[in-house]
């Protein structure tokens, strides 16, 4: 499960920085599209199933800056990965709580990370009210 909340992360922080900052987030995160282009075209996600995945990444980010502290503040290697497994166990449940499996979440995060045009339909959802 740790696979997990490290892809999980990686996309709530994505997530969590266009809504907190929106267009100017949106630009930092344009270089993200500069990547290189899978030659496997990404699956054609339903506007139901991104906002699942916008609000799982959301309140994986939550999850995230809540136990950021108390694994910094863990002393001993058994105390964080105690405080890992509670807030790794945490983030599945966000994520399942929204529908979806953990690996249709990291689906949708690797897809957004090689296609800037569903990146920027996630942008516009993030961006709505």
């Amino acid at each position: 499960m740790h696979k997990h909340i490290r892809t999980a992360l990686s996309s709530a922080a994505l997530i969590i920085g266009l809504s907190a900052g929106g267009s100017a987030a949106a630009q930092q995160a344009q270089p993200q599209t500069s990547l290189p282009k899978s030659t496997v075209p990404a699956p054609d996600y339903s506007d139901q199933q991104l906002k699942r995945f916008v609000s799982a990444s959301q309140k994986v980010a939550m999850i995230s800056q809540e136990y950021t502290p108390k694994l910094e503040a863990a002393a001993s290697d058994t105390q964080k990965k105690q405080v890992f497994q509670e807030a790794d166990d945490k983030m599945v449940k966000a994520v399942h709580d929204e529908g979806m499996t953990v690996d249709q979440f990291n689906g949708i995060n690797q897809a957004l990370q090689q296609d800037p045009k569903l990146l920027e339909r996630v942008q516009e959802m993030v961006q709505q009210p």
